[in-house]
């Protein structure tokens, strides 16, 4: 790719996400679906000017790194711990029926290999993190219970997807299951978080002790971008590239690292509003970029309309996908029944990991085209419409 392209295609990003973004939120919508749409529009399902590459995959993980180490600077410590019991609960109620019913679904309604219906199980199980913190960022949600509780909740749910991920790829490619493997991962996943967090609080205090001592402006930034890249590549070797090529457990344990990591720099004030005003420009270029990659690799294109059997199976794994992360916020105690549907509501996104584990099983032959369309629309469905619903919604919300 040559560069000046490259910075064309850049240039295309950046001003057409916020155009979009401003637009939306003029009207009242999450800019996020702005910038979602601003990728969609550049993609295959628009005008076909933008690509995806791996150049911007890295920036896109960049920026939803950036966002969720913001997340942790701006994260009530307190709030979170209290929300734990609550947030296992959405998170294992959202992975265990999504998934059994996807697999239940795919065998005995659809008549689907086991290894095909044991991925659609593993795709459904992913939640976006991203989506969700955008809007409840956007809307000034962040900091409410509600929100801890999704936090917390995201992280379980990714990691469990992770390591569901490694047990699939390896039965429906090997036709084997090698707990082997995915007690690896599991292993390396474990380790991974117990050490994070005492790696956070020991850089925390080095930064603010050198911040103190420094002579060029600027070292915030610096060290903090220059930890994330080396933090993204250290957790990339802890995963499992050999089980899975592209996609390493290690992705999502290098976002994971950035909550404990922003967290740990809450150790004071001033402190603390030093970081964020550094960091927040930096941020705001970043992370749009995500949003519009998650566009740009949904291609609406294969979707076939016409096709009564993909309206039925779309519906049916549409059903489970919105009722699977829907379901576990009505096991916890929440002050209203409106707090709980936000809770559920939040969980539902998909996104860019519903999108990466559906492109995995396509490019190594486990899902068909017709298979791999239904996953793309039910991808785009829960990734579009819980933003609305969730503005909407927090109008209502218990105090």
């Amino acid at each position: 790719m040559d560069t000046h392209n490259f910075f064309l295609m850049l240039f295309l990003i950046l001003v057409t996400a916020r155009i979009l973004g401003e637009l939306f939120a003029k009207m009242g919508i999450p800019s996020v679906l702005g910038e979602l749409s601003a990728g969609i529009l550049l993609g295959v399902s628009g005008f076909g000017i933008i690509e995806v590459n791996e150049v911007l995959k890295i920036l896109a993980e960049i920026g939803i790194i950036l966002l969720l180490f913001e997340v942790g600077l701006e994260t009530d410590v307190k709030r979170l711990k209290e929300a734990g019991s609550k947030a296992i609960v959405v998170a294992l109620f959202g992975v265990i029926f999504p998934f059994s019913a996807s697999l239940l679904a795919g065998i005995y309604l659809f008549d689907l290999p086991v290894g095909v219906s044991l991925f659609i199980g593993g795709t459904l199980t992913a939640t976006s993190i991203g989506i969700t913190l955008r809007v409840l960022k956007d809307i000034h949600k962040e900091q409410t219970s509600i929100a801890q509780i999704v936090i917390g909740a995201a992280v379980i749910d990714d990691i469990i997807g992770v390591i569901i991920l490694v047990f699939v790829y390896d039965y429906a490619v090997k036709q084997e299951i090698s707990f082997s493997n995915t007690a690896t991962v599991a292993g390396y996943i474990f380790v991974f978080l117990l050490l994070a967090p005492i790696a956070a609080n020991l850089l925390s205090v080095l930064i603010k002790k050198f911040d103190k001592n420094k002579k060029v402006s600027g070292f915030i930034p610096t060290i903090i971008i220059s930890l994330i890249l080396l933090f993204a590549y250290l957790s990339h070797l802890s995963g499992a590239p050999e089980i899975l090529g592209a996609f390493a457990a290690g992705l999502a344990l290098s976002r994971r690292f950035f909550l404990p990591f922003g967290l740990g720099l809450r150790q004071s004030a001033d402190f603390l509003e030093k970081v964020k005003t550094s960091m927040t420009p930096i941020i705001q270029l970043f992370t749009p970029i995500f949003f519009v990659m998650v566009g740009l690799s949904m291609n609406i294109r294969v979707l076939d309309f016409s096709s009564l059997e993909f309206w039925y199976m779309g519906s049916v794994f549409l059903f489970i996908a919105v009722f699977g992360k829907y379901i576990g916020a009505f096991f916890i105690t929440q002050k209203c029944a409106t707090n709980k549907m936000l809770i559920g509501i939040s969980m539902i996104p998909r996104g860019e990991v519903g999108l990466i584990f559906a492109e995995i099983g396509r490019m190594n032959g486990i899902l068909n085209n017709e298979i791999y369309a239904v996953l793309i629309f039910v991808i785009i469905i829960t990734t579009v419409i819980p933003p609305f619903l969730l503005k909407w919604l927090f109008k209502f919300e218990c105090k």
